[in-house]
């Protein structure tokens, strides 16, 4: 099995472990960037634990950079989500076309250019306020 990096098949050390005994009861040589590691030898089990911790601990690193990155965003205001697809203006529009009845909600999505779930949640946020 040829893997270009440790933790694209694996995410803790524990995957690691249990993919590479599996690996070895099938008889399969694991090899990663280039190099061939055996299960087996006691050498190449300490190369494949150190290389599965350390891409752990990158995976980890990513993760806690992404949330620190996140929480400076929303101190600072910037992480507001996904916008609306549909203005103010067009969510009053679309709730007063429903309350006539005169429309189904396919009726209205379709005309709109939105997914039902859109026209749902914009009803039941007009019900809400």
């Amino acid at each position: 099995m040829v893997v270009t990096k440790l933790d694209r098949p694996a995410r803790s050390l524990r995957d690691t472990t249990d993919i590479a005994d599996e690996l070895t009861k099938k008889g399969v040589a694991l090899n990663l960037g280039g190099a061939v590691y055996d299960p087996t030898d006691p050498i190449g089990r300490l190369l494949l634990n150190v290389l599965g911790m350390v891409a752990e601990f990158e995976g980890e690193l990513i993760r806690a950079r992404t949330r620190e990155g996140m929480a400076v965003a929303k101190a600072a205001g910037k992480l507001r989500g996904r916008r609306p697809e549909l203005t103010a203006s067009q969510e009053k529009r679309l709730v007063q076309l429903h309350r006539t009845g005169a429309h189904t909600a396919g009726e209205i999505a379709e005309l709109f250019g939105v997914a039902r779930s859109t026209v749902y949640r914009s009803i039941q946020r007009a019900e809400q306020a």
